[in-house]
């Protein structure tokens, strides 16, 4: 079945109609803006494949998943096996700041320093973040403070980021939207750059976060970044030394994990954006609104299993070993 432009999978197939016939519509795919001058060409939204992989078409039973939405896909293929409530406008939490992140290089230089300010610091502390650990006066290049915002999820440094290229978070706010609309993200609306709760706050779905996961992969810097574990920035003159680790637990634990990025609130719950090559074909999901954090692990885990081995029944891949979490 193709919805949208996207092939289904059998279980996937009937999650979207059930979607659908409950009067969602399916996200507008409209083709992303000019990638930056470091990145190779961009993919765009997830695109149509081939036919269903024959262990789909034998109804092989999907793994569970607690969370309020989730959504997988094949990069390489288009087909969607897992669709659960996947175009459900939830917040995403620390998701946002993968979107702070493909704004800032498509205007920053990676060489460029930034002075973080005390107002950076005061942004995570008073709103109880989680944070860099970054220190009023200190100066970074932006492509250490995007390993601070990707790695352990820093407030403080995506707030320096949006202050020097929005300038301001309100500027930089409406980027992240005009960036949203030219990747076809349709479902999708920033409230600012970090994803803390704002009365009238942003939300997304589970298949936009998937697609922006998609854009971001296909940036040779962030997906360096998204995928890296530990980051160690030797103290200089400018700044003293950090040492941030990869709030993804699937990296190192499952097969070819890349990141992508995680996220909490109490609002969202416990969410993840994830993908992992297996046997050549990347597979990207997201999970949203998890009731734990290892939860959201466990279903990721899971989730690439499962759809490792539906993939290998297709005709045209071959067939591989798949871990465990």
């Amino acid at each position: 079945m193709q919805i949208g432009g996207i092939r289904l999978g059998a279980c996937a197939a009937l999650a979207a109609l059930t979607v659908l016939g409950a009067g969602v519509t399916a996200p507008a795919h409209a083709q992303p803006g000019p990638a930056p001058a470091h990145a190779r060409p961009q993919t765009g939204p997830v695109r149509a494949g081939g036919a269903a992989p024959a262990a789909a078409r034998a109804g092989s039973a999907a793994p569970a998943v607690t969370g309020k939405a989730a959504y997988l896909f094949d990069a390489a293929t288009g087909t969607a096996y897992f669709d659960r409530q996947a175009s459900r406008r939830l917040p995403v939490a620390s998701l946002t700041k993968v979107m702070t992140a493909y704004v800032v290089l498509r205007q920053a230089s990676l060489d460029s320093v930034v002075r973080i300010d005390a107002s950076d610091v005061r942004h995570a502390r008073t709103n109880d973040a989680t944070s860099a650990g970054l220190r009023a006066g200190e100066r970074l290049t932006v492509r250490d403070l995007l390993y601070g915002v990707m790695l352990p999820s820093g407030a403080d440094a995506s707030h320096a980021l949006a202050r020097v290229y929005g300038p301001g978070a309100t500027r930089f706010t409406a980027k992240m939207n005009a960036a949203a609309r030219a990747l076809g993200l349709s479902l999708t609306r920033y409230a600012n750059p970090d994803g803390l709760p704002k009365p009238g706050g942003g939300y997304s779905t589970a298949i936009d976060q998937a697609k922006l996961a998609q854009t971001a992969l296909n940036d040779p810097v962030l997906r360096t970044i998204a995928s890296t574990r530990r980051h160690v920035v030797r103290a200089s003159k400018l700044h003293r030394a950090h040492t941030w680790t990869n709030s993804n637990k699937l990296l190192g634990r499952t097969p070819g994990a890349l990141g992508v990025k995680t996220g909490y609130t109490r609002a969202a719950g416990y969410c993840l954006s994830f993908a992992a090559e297996r046997d050549g074909h990347l597979l990207i999901g997201v999970v949203l609104g998890e009731p734990s954090s290892d939860r959201r692990f466990s279903s990721a885990g899971r989730l690439l299993d499962w759809a490792a081995v539906q993939a290998a029944g297709s005709p045209d891949m071959d067939s591989g070993t798949v871990g465990d979490l």
